[in-house]
């Protein structure tokens, strides 16, 4: 049905007006039922529906009606399988058509800065590239039912400390390629009805009062035309919010906010036609949702309690494997630790599910030969003596051991951080004892974010299978006894211990700001740039049978095209992901642009495509304004993780801008010989430079010394060089005019 909005607005007064820009409840949004617009609901979460029936809440205190808890983001990231989260994303839909539920507040895309931010869980990588291509499939099978996508928290939400008043201090350029460029991927590949403006503020300013996030890079540069909502609680000065381009405050409070808009417009200080454009934002997303031809449907839990199951499969990621796994069912096995019997699946908070059906590995593995013995407390609490000899006993007398171990509830949640990376310390004691006396000792980990792991090298295995949703405990049997092949790759970097993070001494700031001063040195890239050691690289994944990478072809077509082959030498079928990364040759680090899942059996090989699109050579420039490439040698990589690259192919690029420069007595020769308008001129006076030097009135000199002073000349202002000798000041005034003369028509040349 086509509505003629702006007539519908004409029709409200300025009370229903600014009513309708904050919401009814905690998650409704209020109705004008004399001009026939309904009240429609709001609900979290990222991986399953929080839908609250009576007493309500946004922390997840209360209890939300039954639905089917799936892989939370820390878990479905690991797949690096964009039809999986479309696939789960389609599903969370038809749950939201099933319940009336206009909007979902999900997917959760803010970037993993330090493996400490309480919220993690949530969360999908340290890699913007790989979370937004996911956010973008999750968003897509979401509004295949005319059900709208919230991605959340715009933008650098990095951390639960003081998150709604802290400012995240960073320069331009990072705040746009690792902070941004996930959300705008999302924006621009899949559309999402809604975007959440974060807490924090951002250099001083609330992101929810900044018009040059919300307006002028959100909806003009991105194209977004949804409504942008607050995060609950958000929002600091009503009026300045929606100058911004923020619509939706939630939840309901005592209707100041509305108020507030009433008040401004009366006495001029908001423009009554701002208030009708954000009205008109907010009611296309009701009549988008109350009008589409979809029906209220139905859903089969026990269907999407199997898939819950078989997502939990692909997310897992196994991180060492002595060739104990995948172990024989007939075989005498210790279970230790009470997450074998219920295991953690979900992180705590406004994400909480009241999940359908939970089966922890032990009820799973129904025909296995397992003792069991608990090893720890549910908490991490130590038990008594007896109970710890206990399980290690059983582990002794058996031929593997397996212990459940993992971050307990209290350890991650909304609302606060994680103040280290360790495993409670009863269980580090207890995985350290049972390795010393079983050599097949198997940990399977229940985590949303790194650990340390003081005993990897003691035991056989570590299967990682995050928080996996509802269905994690039947997924950990099957892997565990090879029904299933672990495919999961990390979508984090897992550090040797907590002191190694790129912004350990900055996290999580003073209260009132947050620097970050590791800039776009995020994660694997930072790690990767210093050549430091970590437990598990970015992207590292094992599988129960071998592949090779062979053959790499790179088209010069428009995407670059990447061909690799891939051929699996296992003795079983199995999953690869091929990973691949793009550096220019003077960088620290290469970044991911691309990856693709392939299945093969046994002894087949199949040549996988890869896409990798301009913005992978791209960087961002504050100078310019905009993204570029400025060109020349580029290196890619193709790889199973960031660490493990197996072929590289070198391209040359022509840049796509020039960052602008004006030459004065400060300007540096070198700043002269990496612009391309300025570059031949100084190549020839270097020469003139390296003549005078060798051959000229000036005494002789060493070749050091020619280097040293070829160096000291190339990074001194033209101010110094009269004390090189080589020119006189007079000489340096001509240099400048003629530079300026050459920039300026390499610049009429441009235009």
């Amino acid at each position: 049905m086509k509505r003629d909005l702006k007539a519908l607005i004409s029709e409200m007064t300025l009370e229903e007006k600014a009513g309708l820009c904050s919401g009814k409840d905690t998650w409704r949004l209020k109705s004008v039922e004399r001009l026939g617009i309904p009240s429609v609901m709001v609900s979290d979460g990222p991986h399953g529906l929080r839908k609250q029936g009576g007493a309500t809440d946004h922390l997840g205190l209360n209890d939300s009606i039954q639905a089917i808890c799936f892989p939370a983001a820390c878990a479905a990231a690991a797949s690096f399988d964009e039809a999986l989260l479309e696939k789960l994303g389609d599903m969370l839909g038809q749950e939201c058509r099933a319940e009336d539920v206009a909007v979902l507040l999900g997917p959760a895309m803010n970037i993993k800065r330090s493996p400490l931010c309480g919220r993690n869980f949530e969360y999908f990588s340290e890699d913007p590239f790989l979370t937004g291509k996911l956010a973008a499939a999750q968003i897509r099978g979401i509004q295949k039912h005319d059900v709208g996508a919230c991605a959340k928290h715009f933008a650098a939400n990095n951390q639960e400390f003081r998150r709604m008043t802290c400012s995240s201090q960073l320069d331009e350029k990072t705040l746009r390629e690792i902070y941004l460029r996930a959300f705008e991927i999302a924006v621009k590949e899949a559309a999402p009805w809604s975007v959440m403006s974060s807490y924090n503020k951002i250099n001083g300013t609330y992101v929810g009062e900044s018009r040059e996030l919300l307006t002028k890079t959100l909806r003009g540069e991105w194209g977004f035309d949804g409504f942008v909502v607050s995060d609950w609680g958000a929002v600091n000065d009503r009026v300045l919010a929606a100058e911004a381009g923020l619509d939706l405050e939630m939840p309901y409070y005592d209707g100041s906010g509305d108020k507030a808009l009433v008040d401004a417009v009366r006495s001029g200080r908001l423009d009554e036609k701002i208030l009708d454009e954000v009205v008109e934002r907010i009611l296309k997303i009701i009549f988008r949702y109350c009008d589409s031809v979809c029906e209220k449907e139905e859903f089969d839990r026990e269907k999407h309690h199997a898939a819950a199951v078989q997502a939990a499969k692909q997310c897992a990621v196994l991180m060492k494997n002595n060739g104990v796994l995948p172990l024989e069912r007939g075989k005498k096995t210790a279970y230790i630790g009470p997450f074998a019997k219920a295991p953690r699946y979900q992180g705590g908070g406004s994400s909480h599910i009241n999940a359908y059906r939970v089966k922890g590995a032990l009820d799973a593995a129904q025909h296995s030969n397992i003792v069991y013995a608990d090893g720890f407390g549910t908490g991490g609490e130590a038990l008594s003596e007896s109970k710890i000899e206990e399980a290690v006993q059983a582990a002794k007398n058996a031929q593997t051991a397996v212990i459940f171990a993992g971050l307990p509830d209290s350890y991650e949640s909304e609302g606060y951080d994680r103040r280290h990376m360790k495993l409670p310390s009863s269980q580090n004691e207890l995985i350290e004892k049972i390795a010393a006396v079983q050599p097949n000792t198997v940990v399977v980990l229940h985590i949303g974010s790194p650990v340390e792991m003081p005993w990897a090298d003691d035991v056989a295995a570590i299967l990682n299978m995050y928080l996996g949703g509802e269905g994690v405990g039947e997924a950990a049997d099957a892997l565990l006894y090879g029904d299933a092949e672990p495919v999961g790759r990390l979508p984090e970097s897992f550090p040797e211990r907590l002191e190694d993070t790129p912004c350990y001494l900055d996290f999580p700031g003073d209260g009132e700001k947050v620097v970050y001063s590791e800039g776009t040195y995020v994660g694997y890239r930072y790690y990767d740039a210093k050549n430091m050691n970590v437990l598990f690289p970015f992207g590292h994944g094992l599988s129960y049978t071998e592949f090779e990478l062979s053959d790499m072809h790179i088209s010069s077509s428009d995407p670059f095209c990447v061909t690799v082959t891939v051929t699996n030498v296992g003795a079983r079928a199995g999953t690869e992901t091929v990973q691949m990364y793009v550096s220019a040759s003077d960088e620290k680090c290469k970044r991911l642009a691309g990856f693709k899942k392939i299945y093969l059996n046994a002894g087949e090989s199949k040549t996988v495509r890869i896409d990798l699109d301009d913005r992978a050579f791209d960087q961002f420039s504050e100078k310019l304004g905009r993204w570029y490439c400025r060109g020349g040698e580029f290196t890619v990589y193709a790889g199973r993780s960031s660490r493990d690259i197996c072929l590289n192919k070198k391209i040359v690029l022509e840049a796509t801008g020039v960052i602008p420069l004006t030459v004065d007595q400060n300007t540096t020769i070198a700043a002269l010989f990496e612009h391309p308008a300025t570059r031949p001129a100084v190549e020839k006076m270097l020469a003139g430079f390296r003549a005078a030097i060798h051959q000229g009135k000036a005494e002789r000199r060493s070749e050091q010394e020619a280097v040293m002073l070829r160096e000291m000349a190339l990074n001194a202002p033209l101010r110094a060089l009269p004390t090189f000798k080589l020119v006189t000041m007079q000489q340096v005034h001509t240099l400048i005019g003629q530079m300026n003369a050459l920039l300026d028509a390499h610049n009429k040349k441009g235009e």
